[in-house]
């Protein structure tokens, strides 16, 4: 499998590395892809999408749909 690099520009490389040390991200990289794998999910499977963590919650608690 290839790696594909993205450039960002100077403001907002500095933006993400300022999130990622508040966040306690090892690297900007790695703030950044996640918050690109979340989004991604988001956009794709819609804000309904639930993770199998939320769905093991609502049925502790007796909300499963």
């Amino acid at each position: 499998m290839f790696n594909r690099k993205m450039s960002v520009g100077n403001d907002l490389y500095e933006k993400l590395k300022k999130c990622s040390e508040s966040a306690g991200y090892a690297t900007p990289e790695e703030f950044a892809i996640h918050v690109l794998e979340k989004e991604v999910e988001r956009m794709l499977f819609g804000s309904v999408a639930k993770s199998n963590e939320e769905i093991s919650e609502d049925n502790e608690l007796g909300d499963g749909e």
